[in-house]
Parts: C-alpha cells; sequence; structure tokens
C-alpha cells in the first residue's frame, strides 16, 4: 500500500472511494486524501481492502460493472454495510470525458470513479438474491449456446464435406441437450419462487411474450413494477434521447441500457406484430407514418416494457381492455 493514515486524516471529513476492478486485482483510491493502492481480487484482498476502509468514514462507493468480475467484492463489502454503487462503464466513461480526462489506466480509472463517488454520488446497488444470481447467469449461459447453435446450423449449411457435416450434427445434438437442461433448471428455479413465479405469469399473458423473453425481462430489468413507465423505458435503454439545439432538432435515438434485455425481447416484439392486437395496430401506424422498419419495431419494444411495468405494477394478467377503474 501506498501513503498512511493518520488519526488526524481519520477524523476529517468523510471520503468516496473509486474500485477499479479486473480479473486479478482491485486498484482503489479514496478520495479527497489521495490514498491509492492495490490488492489481489481474491479472499486475501479483500481482507486487505476492508481493513483499509476500516480506517475511514466511508460515505460512499463506486466500481464498475465488469461481469462476474466485480461480483465477489461487491457482495464483501454490502456485507459488511458500506454503501456501493455498480455503475454502466459507459455512465463512468462519459465522467471522465466530462473531467476532460483522455488518459486510461486502472489507476486512473480508480481515481475517476472515487470522484465519480464525491461528485455525482450514484445510487446504492442492491445485490440480487442467490436466486437471481443464479438464474442470470443460467439465462445467460442459455443465450451464449444459442448463438454458438445459430454459428454452427449456418456452418453447417454451407460444408460440403461428409467428415465436417457428422461432427457438426454432433456437436449441435450435444448443444440442444446442453439448451434443454439450462431451459429446464430456469424454469424449476422460477417455479420455486412465487413471487418470479406470479411475475412470469403476468409477464407471459401478454400475447407475443414468451417464457424466454419473460426470463430476459424478470432477471435484466428487476425494477419493473416499482417504476415509472418512463423509467422503464429508460432502463432497458428504450426511451428516445432529445437531440435539440437552438433551431435545430435533430432525430432522436435510443441509447445506452441494457442490451441484454433489447436482444431478449426482440423476437417478441416480432411476434407480437402479428398476435397483440393494439401493437399490430401500433406498429402498422408507425409503418403508416414512414417511419422506418427499426424505428417502428423499437417502438413496439418500448410499448411492451411499459405494458409490462403496467400489468406488474397492479399485480393482474394481461386482458384484451384495460379493466375500467371505479
Amino acid at each position: 500500500m501506498q501513503g498512511k493514515v493518520t488519526l488526524e486524516q481519520n477524523a476529517m471529513a468523510p471520503v468516496y472511494v473509486g474500485i477499479d476492478v479486473c480479473k486479478a486485482w482491485l486498484d482503489v483510491h479514496i478520495h479527497p486524501n489521495g490514498h491509492e493502492f492495490r490488492v489481489p481480487n481474491g479472499t486475501p484482498g479483500f481482507k486487505q481492502l476492508r481493513l483499509a476502509l476500516g480506517l475511514h468514514e466511508v460515505a460512499g462507493i463506486v466500481t464498475e460493472a465488469t461481469g462476474k468480475y466485480h461480483r465477489a467484492a461487491f457482495d464483501v463489502l454490502h456485507a459488511a454495510d458500506y454503501p456501493v454503487a455498480v455503475v454502466n462503464p459507459a455512465r463512468a466513461r462519459w465522467f471522465a470525458k466530462a473531467k476532460g480526462w483522455d488518459e486510461k489506466t486502472d489507476r486512473i480509472d480508480a481515481r475517476m470513479l472515487a470522484l465519480m463517488a464525491a461528485e455525482i454520488k450514484p445510487a446504492v446497488t442492491v445485490p440480487a438474491s442467490k436466486n437471481m444470481e443464479e438464474l442470470q447467469e443460467l439465462t445467460r449461459a442459455r443465450q451464449h449456446a444459442v448463438d454458438d447453435r445459430t454459428a454452427l446450423t449456418n456452418q453447417l449449411g454451407e460444408t460440403k464435406g461428409k467428415v465436417l457435416g457428422k461432427e457438426l450434427k454432433r456437436r449441435l445434438t450435444h448443444l440442444e441437450g446442453h439448451i434443454e437442461r439450462l431451459e429446464a433448471e430456469i424454469a424449476r428455479l422460477i417455479a420455486a419462487d412465487p413471487g418470479l413465479a406470479r411475475r412470469q405469469a403476468i409477464l407471459t399473458s401478454i400475447p407475443g411474450v414468451g417464457k424466454v423473453a419473460a426470463t430476459w425481462l424478470l432477471i435484466g430489468l428487476p425494477e419493473l413494477g416499482a417504476c415509472s413507465a418512463r423509467a422503464a423505458a429508460k432502463l432497458a435503454g428504450l426511451a428516445p434521447i432529445v437531440h435539440e439545439s437552438g433551431q435545430m432538432a435533430g432525430q432522436r435515438h435510443i441509447r445506452g441500457g441494457r442490451g441484454d434485455v433489447r436482444r431478449g425481447i426482440y423476437m417478441a416484439a416480432l411476434t407480437a406484430t402479428r398476435y397483440n392486437p393494439d401493437l399490430k395496430a401500433f406498429h402498422e401506424r408507425l409503418l403508416g407514418k414512414g417511419k422506418v422498419y427499426k424505428v417502428a419495431i423499437t417502438g413496439v419494444m418500448r410499448k411492451l416494457v411499459v405494458l409490462a411495468n403496467t400489468l406488474l405494477t397492479a399485480d393482474r394478467l394481461w386482458q384484451p381492455e384495460a379493466p375500467k377503474m371505479a
């Protein structure tokens, strides 16, 4: 570790901490005293981290979402009652650019995250339950397997050799079994949780939303049912972003949000344009106004998310006609 924390420093104002995470280590920066150090990303390093943070009154910690690499450190810090915010890396990069930081190293990123904690104070991240974490891993593993199956199927369609064709078919058969087992375990975990099972039943009651799309909404947008329609669309990255300046009115585009969710509900939106009367009419209306297909289908995806949020808020199944208020 670098530097030394004195009793006088410990008695000063609360500090903010930035933690840059990679597979091997954690780079830590404490603001405003500038204390920085690196520890292994594992149990020994977590002990060192807790000892170092225990010398301060920590007002906030910010780290980036880095797939599986940040989870163990996040769990340890949350269990120790530290206020930790896990932010989207793109948001952290925008903050760095706003500060005029073009350089990017682990130490610089840790310092930037500490400043972000002090100046923006992102909302504390609530940890997912163990059941939800397992569902997230299984669902993403299923998606990877489906992507592999698509790639192999395409390769098989272009293959002329008999030996390679047999090998590809063998791998496809193995993948099919792998996907089936993952889907069975996902279904078992959801059925074992009454809350998730009820939410899934509500989501799959919407014409066009099958179990796969419903699962992506369950694991990717757990806030559904507890936020506004605008917030739901924004979380999914489906809210149009205004681009205006002076007399210039540019096109609105979606940006950011949770890409896995958008990908997961894309097929549901396609199905809804055929079998959901309201969304079919909405889709056709957009096309009739001259909207390009991509814009129209994005509009349907946004409507699906908003509808899901509305039904989960009311805790009711979809109906052809919305119930009348008393």
